[in-house]
C-alpha cells in the first residue's frame, strides 16, 4: 500500500530587489564615517593609554628613585691563624747586680764593661781594715776563753776526784763544774764570732757568680763601700748579665688571653736588623690580667748564641696567634656607632635590618667582627647616618670582599 507524503506550503523567498543608483552613495559614506569614527576612537584610545602607562612609569621611577641607593659588602671569614705584633722588651736570661758584702775601700778591680767573665773569675779586691781588726780581736777573745776552759777543766776534774774521797763538799764539786760548762759556752760563741769575720774577711774578694758579659761597672779605686746589708744607698760595684738566651716580655691584650698559651711560635723584628727575623717560643705567661692596663704579661725566650741581640733592646713581638672560627672581617666605613652600640646595617629582602656586633681587632681599613655575623649577610658600606630597621633600600653595587686574614 503506498505511503501518501504531504509536502507542506512553504512561502516562496522574495525576490531581491535591484540597487539603485541613489543607494550607492549613501553606503559608501556610512562606510566612511565609521573609518573616521573608529580613526578618532583608536587615536584617542592610545594617547589615553600612552598617558597612562607613561604616567604609571613615572610613578614607578619617582618610588624607585625615593629609595636610598646603598652598596653591600659581604663579611669575609678571618684566616685560622692571625699575626699579632706587640711591642717587647728584651731582657737577658740571667742578670744580677753585684754588691759587696763587707765595708772597706776598693783595692782593685780587673774587669770593666763589655769583658766577658767566668763563673767564680776575680772581679775585685775590696780593702776592709776594720774586719781585719775585728778578727784579730775576736781570735784573741777565742784564745783567753780557751785558757779559761781549760783551768775551769782542770778545777772541775780535781774536784771530782776530791769529791770521791768526800774530801770536798758535793756544793763545791757542782760549782767547778757550772763553771766548765760557762767557759765551754764562752769558747763556742768567740768561735763563731771568729767564723762571722772570717767569712766576711773573705768578701774582701768578690768574684762572678755565673758566665757572663759586665755591661756596668760603677766603682772605682779608692771609693768606699757599703755592705749590702747597711742602711745606707747601695750601689752595685758591677752588673753582669748572660746574653746567650734573652726573655722578651709581650703584655697581650686581654682579647687574645686566652689564646696565648705556652707553645705558640713567635719572631722578633728589631730595627737595626732590616729584613730579619729572630725566632722565639711563648714559654710561660703571668695567668692573670694587669689590672692597670688589662693585659697578660708572656715571656717568650729566644736563643742569642752569638750575642749579636742586645739586652734592653727594643723589638716587635710577632705572634701567631689562632683566631676564633666565628669571626668575620667587615670594612670600617660599616661600622655605626650610636648610643645602643656598635652596629651594621644588613640588608635583608630589600630592607635593611641594624644588627649589633662585638668588634675584635682593628686593621686600620678593616675590623674583626667576634660576634653578631653569620657571614651570608649583604652588609652596607658607608651606611646614611638616618638609616633605621625596616627601611627600604636599593642595592646599586656589590662591593668587593672584605679581604682576608692576616
Amino acid at each position: 500500500m503506498a505511503t501518501e507524503i504531504q509536502i507542506p506550503n512553504v512561502a516562496p523567498l522574495p525576490e531581491p530587489q535591484p540597487t539603485t543608483a541613489a543607494d550607492k552613495p549613501r553606503r559608501r559614506g556610512w562606510a566612511i564615517g565609521a573609518v573616521v569614527l573608529l580613526l578618532f576612537a583608536g587615536i584617542f584610545s592610545y594617547g589615553i593609554v600612552s598617558r597612562l602607562r607613561n604616567a604609571a612609569t613615572v610613578r614607578a621611577e619617582t618610588m624607585q628613585m625615593a629609595l636610598p641607593s646603598v652598596a653591600v659588602v659581604s663579611p669575609q671569614h678571618s684566616a685560622p691563624m692571625q699575626e699579632v705584633v706587640l711591642p717587647g722588651n728584651v731582657q737577658p736570661f740571667i742578670s744580677a747586680p753585684i754588691f759587696s758584702r763587707t765595708n772597706g775601700y776598693l783595692k782593685s778591680w780587673f774587669v770593666d764593661i763589655g769583658q766577658h767573665v767566668k763563673k767564680g773569675q776575680l772581679l775585685a779586691i775590696v780593702e776592709t781594715p776594720e774586719v781585719d781588726q775585728q778578727l784579730e780581736q775576736s781570735r784573741s777573745n777565742l784564745a783567753t776563753a780557751k785558757a779559761n776552759l781549760q783551768l775551769a777543766e782542770i778545777t772541775k776534774n780535781r774536784y771530782e776526784g776530791l769529791l770521791r774521797t768526800h774530801a770536798v763538799a758535793q756544793q763545791d764539786a757542782d760549782n767547778a763544774a757550772g763553771t766548765y760548762n760557762a767557759n765551754k759556752a764562752i769558747v763556742d760563741a768567740n768561735q763563731a764570732n771568729v767564723k762571722q769575720l772570717q767569712t766576711l774577711q773573705s768578701f774582701e774578694r768578690i768574684y762572678a757568680p755565673f758566665d757572663g758579659i759586665i755591661t756596668a761597672r760603677n766603682t772605682d779605686i779608692g771609693q768606699l763601700i757599703a755592705s749590702g746589708n747597711s742602711g745606707n744607698v747601695k750601689t752595685d760595684l758591677f752588673h753582669i748579665s748572660q746574653p746567650g738566651k734573652l726573655r722578651v716580655y709581650v703584655n697581650v691584650p686581654e682579647q687574645y688571653s686566652q689564646a696565648a698559651a705556652p707553645g705558640l711560635t713567635a719572631e722578633l723584628t728589631l730595627a737595626e736588623f732590616p729584613g730579619r727575623k729572630f725566632q722565639g717560643k711563648l714559654v710561660r705567661t703571668a695567668n692573670a690580667i694587669n689590672f692597670s692596663d688589662r693585659t697578660l704579661l708572656v715571656e717568650v725566650d729566644v736563643d742569642n748564641p752569638t750575642g749579636e741581640l742586645l739586652s734592653g733592646a727594643y723589638a716587635e713581638v710577632h705572634l701567631q696567634v689562632p683566631s676564633q672560627s666565628s669571626s668575620y672581617l667587615v670594612p670600617v666605613s660599616t661600622l655605626i656607632f650610636r648610643s645602643q652600640g656598635l652596629q651594621v646595617a644588613v640588608v635583608k629582602d630589600g630592607s635593611t635590618v641594624l644588627t649589633p656586633v662585638t668588634a675584635g681587632r682593628d686593621y686600620g681599613d678593616r675590623v674583626e667582627i667576634v660576634a653578631g655575623l653569620n657571614g651570608d649577610e649583604s652588609v652596607v658600606v658607608s651606611p646614611p647616618d638616618s638609616i633605621i630597621s625596616g627601611q627600604k633600600v636599593q642595592v646599586v653595587q656589590q662591593s668587593a670582599a672584605a679581604g682576608g686574614g692576616q
